[in-house]
C-alpha cells in the first residue's frame, strides 16, 4: 500500500516534493497543509483530490510519513510533535540554524524511534552512489581534496523568490541553502570535516545573508575541502564540486551532472536522464520507501545532517566583512 503522506509547507520545495510524489507508485501526498493560503492555492491545483488541513497538527495525525518542507525554525517542532505521534519525519535541509536545538531535536528523534532522514538530493542519487564507489575501489587514485565553487548573479535567484526568508541571515543564504549539500556530498567522500577558516561577507544591511564565503575545511587527515562562493556580476549559475584524485578527479555541476577527467577535459559519465532532477528525486522517494520499511538505505541521516549544520554554522559565525 502507498504510504499515505503529509506536507507542511507549499513553498516551492513541498509542491515539487508533491509533484513527484504524485509520480510515485509508493506515496499518496494527499495531506497537506501551510499558513500561507496562496501555497496552498497552488498545491491544490497540482493535486486537486489532496486535502488541505486546517492546521499541521491535523496533517500531522492524518498521515503515516511527514515531509517538512518549512522553513528551519518552525521545522523542529512540527518534527518533534510527529515523532510524539509516531509518524515518521523526512526532513528538508539544513536540520536547523541553532545547533544546540538541532542536537536536542537529533536526540529526541532517535529516542522516538520512529523512521526519521533529512533530504539531502543528492544522497540516493547516481553521481554520489558512483563517485563513492569509485574512490572506495581505488579507481580514482588517492582522493587527495575536494573544491567546491557556487556563484549567482543573486540570491536569491529567480525561482526562489517567492520564499522571502531565504535573503534573510536569520535562517537563509547560499552557506545553509546550497553549500550544504556539498559539504554533506564531501563527507561522504572523505569522512568528516573540521573547519580551519572561513571568511563570510555581508551586505551593509545586517538583515540580509551573506554574499561571499571563503573557507577551508579539512579532513581527520589534512586533506582540504575547499569554497569558494559568491553573489553578483551577470553570469549563470554555476554549481560545482570536484573530487580530486591523483588517477582521475570526478566534477559534479548543477547537484547531478557527473564528469570525470584524467587531466584532460571533464567529459559526461554514461548517459545522462532526460530528467536529471526528476530522476534523482525519485531514487531519495526510493530509499524513502526503504526507510520506512526499515531497510537499509543512503539518505541523510539525523547525525549527519547535524555534521553539516555544525560546519555551516561555524562557517556563518567566523569573523566577516
Amino acid at each position: 500500500m502507498a504510504i499515505r503522506t503529509a506536507i507542511i509547507g507549499l513553498g516551492i520545495m513541498g509542491r515539487r516534493m508533491l509533484e513527484h510524489m504524485l509520480l510515485h507508485d509508493g506515496f499518496t501526498p494527499d495531506v497537506l497543509w501551510d499558513p500561507d493560503p496562496a501555497g496552498c492555492r497552488l498545491a491544490a491545483e497540482i493535486a486537486p483530490d489532496a486535502s488541505i488541513m486546517d492546521s499541521a497538527e491535523d496533517a500531522i495525525a492524518a498521515a503515516d510519513l511527514v515531509y517538512l518542507a518549512c522553513p528551519p525554525v518552525p521545522r523542529k517542532a512540527y518534527a518533534q510533535a510527529a515523532a510524539r505521534a509516531g509518524k515518521a519525519v523526512f526532513l528538508e535541509k539544513p536540520l536547523g540554524i541553532d545547533v544546540d536545538e538541532s542536537a536536542g531535536l537529533v536526540r529526541q528523534l532517535a529516542q522516538s524511534g520512529v523512521p526519521a532522514a533529512v533530504n539531502f538530493t543528492q544522497a540516493a542519487g547516481a553521481a554520489l552512489t558512483q563517485i563513492s564507489d569509485a574512490a572506495k575501489s581505488g579507481a580514482m587514485g588517492d582522493i587527495v581534496g575536494v573544491d567546491i565553487v557556487v556563484t549567482y548573479a543573486n540570491w536569491p535567484r529567480e525561482w526562489q523568490k517567492a520564499a522571502d526568508w531565504l535573503r534573510f541571515r536569520a535562517e537563509g543564504g547560499m552557506t545553509r541553502e546550497v553549500i550544504s549539500h556539498f559539504l554533506f556530498f564531501s563527507e561522504r567522500i572523505v569522512g568528516p570535516l573540521s573547519l580551519v577558516w572561513a571568511q563570510p561577507c555581508y551586505p551593509a544591511d545586517d538583515a540580509l545573508c551573506e554574499t561571499h564565503m571563503q573557507a577551508r575545511l579539512e579532513t581527520a587527515d589534512g586533506r582540504p575541502v575547499t569554497v569558494m562562493a559568491s553573489v553578483g556580476g551577470a553570469q549563470p549559475d554555476r554549481q560545482e564540486l570536484t573530487i580530486k584524485g591523483t588517477g582521475l578527479s570526478r566534477r559534479v555541476t548543477d547537484f547531478y551532472r557527473d564528469a570525470v577527467s584524467d587531466g584532460g577535459d571533464f567529459a559526461a559519465v554514461g548517459v545522462e536522464p532526460e530528467d536529471p532532477r526528476a530522476a534523482s528525486l525519485k531514487a531519495q522517494l526510493d530509499d524513502l520507501l526503504l526507510l520506512m520499511g526499515g531497510q537499509p538505505n543512503r539518505l541523510a541521516t539525523l547525525q549527519e545532517a547535524l555534521r553539516v549544520q555544525k560546519l555551516v554554522e561555524a562557517m556563518l559565525g567566523s569573523p566577516g566583512r
